[in-house]
């Protein structure tokens, strides 16, 4: 079992920083591929970056140039940096991540953007 935890949320007036952490609880560079998503009320989990063992990287295109997805593995952490932020970034963000075909979740670290 693996088990995933965000912290870095909170409120942030529009053009703002924030940077969100993930620590893992199994080697993070065992994970296949790691990943933020997000979920605004009413509306589906979009994913918003991804990170393969390889070091690529892919985001939505909302957030290409303002978002970086990086990973620390001494600490066993991933990040999402964002910058830019408008209100449309406010969501639930969760990390997530597979290991041996099996996916796993945090449990969400609100962000909202507002002024």
């Amino acid at each position: 079992q693996v088990h995933l935890m965000e912290s870095g949320g909170g409120w942030v007036q529009p053009g703002g920083s924030l940077r969100l952490s993930c620590v893992v609880s199994t080697s993070i560079n065992s994970l296949a591929y790691v990943a933020w998503y997000r979920q605004a009320p009413g509306k589906e989990r979009d994913l918003v970056a991804t990170l393969n063992s390889s070091g690529h990287t892919t985001y939505a295109d909302s957030v290409v140039g303002r978002f970086t997805i990086s990973r620390d593995d001494a600490k066993n952490t991933m990040y999402l940096q964002m910058n830019s932020l408008q209100p449309a970034d406010t969501a639930v963000y969760y990390c997530n991540g597979w290991l041996r075909y099996v996916e796993y979740w945090g449990q969400g670290t609100q962000v909202t953007v507002s002024s």
